[in-house]
């Protein structure tokens, strides 16, 4: 199947979450919104589960690849990382599936998949890539934190300046998370980091 077909499918059944919960989309639906056959559905998915996992896969997916853009949106190091916190902010309260990866809490509305890997017998790479471990919040934290100190480091910076780094990055991430579950008021998380890392820093 061709990849925008597997494209359109997700946006469909994304769509269709938006409007109802997970327990209430129905499969014929999604192939209909999408323009496939429910069979062209299941053979690309495998079933409503694999959907959920390829779904939010692709929304950790998407939710990552701006991480890389805010990272590598600015020059200055506390930009950066000012940055991803807001981005982080931002796609959570845009996108409830972002939000319930970020902080665990899958709402019922929401497909819930279990984050460790299932059986995949799909002949479909993107779907065996789907039906693989899915990030839990900690690991997502990990993944941001350390494709930060990726990019922010120098090569041969000292480990004593990359472990520096690391809590500076995983600080940031760290507060826009609390942003996520707490929103701040005037200000926002920009000026929550911004303080943060000034004080670290300083």
């Amino acid at each position: 199947m061709m990849p925008a077909a597997r494209e359109s499918l997700l946006d469909a059944a994304y769509a269709a979450l938006a409007r109802r919960s997970w327990s209430a989309v129905r499969m014929v639906d999604v192939a209909l919104a999408a323009g496939v056959s429910r069979q062209t559905l299941y053979n690309e998915f495998g079933s409503k589960d694999g959907l959920a996992r390829a779904l939010v896969r692709r929304e950790a997916d998407g939710y990552l690849a701006g991480v890389d853009r805010a990272l590598a949106g600015h020059s200055d190091l506390r930009d950066r990382l000012t940055a991803t916190a807001e981005w982080t902010a931002s796609a959570a309260r845009e996108n409830a599936l972002v939000r319930a990866m970020l902080t665990g809490c899958w709402s019922e509305r929401l497909p819930s998949p279990t984050l460790s890997a299932v059986p995949s017998t799909s002949a479909v790479p993107a779907q065996r890539r789907a039906d693989g471990p899915l990030p839990s919040p900690g690991d997502l934290v990990t993944l941001i934190r350390d494709r930060a100190v990726t990019v922010l480091s120098a090569p041969g910076t000292p480990r004593s300046d990359t472990a520096d780094l690391s809590r500076s990055c995983e600080l940031a991430v760290r507060l826009a998370l609390s942003c996520v579950a707490a929103p701040p008021g005037e200000g926002g998380v920009t000026d929550l980091v911004r303080s943060a890392l000034h004080r670290q820093s300083g």
